[in-house]
């Protein structure tokens, strides 16, 4: 199957659908609020669910349930699921920046990190670094709580269990992933290792599961399930190592993140364990004494992008994001997915590997 190419103006009139829907439901809780201190917090949690995100997740929910009914039909339904994707995604990084001591997200402080500042600022009784983490732990809390509401205003129509275990799934891989990485830091791993974490963290939660929860809700044949599935890992896992190497190589004014924080936390990637297998003894010297040191400056993290690129893993990477976004369409191909469909998620797996941020 094949169709006409979708227009910036469509792409971008799907994106703000979502982003109503969930500006509209967030205002709607945030107004319910009447504590001075707690609405400010949540208020955050608003402005942050609301700001320059990719709404990647959310977008294919929307495109898995188009890819079956082709048309828009009961469209207010299938919107408040993929917002409930997109507000457990915000929940979710509030609680991943705490957990990597991550000082920016998006081009500004994390939220533990804002609210730190705010305690220090205005001299309030205890710990300043605590009374952040705990702030943001709780905004997080907020929004997994949240997602779970929006989740169920659009689910009542169908009452699909499959969609509610998808739903479930989705967010349970996600949290697998997070304890997948956290030991992965403390202990050096194989690649075969760190594709896991991919496929938990990563390629289930942000491509598969969302764009199998659309299908599921829209009455999906096997076939199709299959073919989004197939799909959504390949493209999950391109879509992660693309991230790595921004986590290494990005530019931070450009990916709003740092590139040295993934050197000092020790993140088990495919990236590094790549290069860790191409390096000699020298380079592997170097990789072991400063990946994962936390007092790494700005010189030691360049020493690490050096051998990096040195022993060709960067290019390794590159060949391997390429061979899966191959893969990812040719899944694709002879599916009973709607041609309109078939062309969006066409154009949103060129956006998941070919991005700056």
């Amino acid at each position: 199957m094949s169709g006409p190419a979708l227009t910036l103006e469509e792409h971008a009139a799907v994106r703000t659908q979502i982003e109503d829907k969930l500006r509209s439901f967030l205002d709607s809780k945030v107004g319910e609020i009447t504590n001075t201190e707690t609405r400010g917090v949540l208020q955050h949690l608003r402005d942050f669910a609301l700001g320059n995100g990719k709404r990647m997740r959310p977008l294919f929910c929307y495109w898995g349930w188009r890819g079956v009914l082709g048309e828009d039909r009961a469209e207010e339904d299938i919107l408040s699921v993929a917002a409930a994707v997109e507000l457990f995604h915000v929940a979710a990084l509030i609680h991943d920046d705490i957990v990597d001591r991550s000082d920016l997200r998006r081009g500004s402080p994390t939220m533990h990190r804002r609210y730190a500042r705010l305690h220090e600022e205005s001299c309030w009784n205890g710990e300043s670094g605590h009374f952040g983490l705990s702030a943001a732990l709780l905004a997080g809390n907020a929004g997994i709580v949240w997602s779970d509401e929006l989740f169920h205003d659009g689910w009542r129509a169908s009452r699909s269990p499959g969609a509610m275990s998808l739903f479930s799934g989705l967010r349970a891989d996600a949290i697998h992933g997070e304890y997948l990485d956290l030991f992965g830091e403390a202990r050096t791993g194989s690649v075969a290792e760190a594709l896991e974490v991919v496929r938990y963290k990563t390629a289930g939660y942000s491509v598969r599961d969302p764009l199998r929860l659309g299908g599921v809700l829209a009455g999906a044949t096997d076939e199709v399930l299959a073919a989004y599935g197939t799909y959504g890992l390949l493209l999950g896992e391109a879509y992660q190592m693309r991230d790595d190497l921004f986590g290494i190589f990005g530019e931070p004014r450009t990916t709003g993140k740092s590139n040295v924080d993934d050197i000092r936390q020790g993140k088990l990637t495919v990236l590094i364990t790549i290069a860790r297998d191409l390096a000699g003894p020298r380079e592997a010297k170097l990789i072991d004494g400063l990946y994962g040191a936390p007092w790494v400056d700005d010189e030691g993290a360049a020493e690490v992008r050096d051998v990096v690129e040195r022993v060709g893993a960067r290019a390794v990477v590159e060949d391997m994001i390429s061979d899966r976004y191959a893969g990812a369409l040719r899944a694709l191909e002879g599916a009973a997915i709607h041609p309109s469909a078939q062309e969006a998620l066409r154009e949103l797996a060129h956006a998941a590997v070919d991005r700056r941020t």
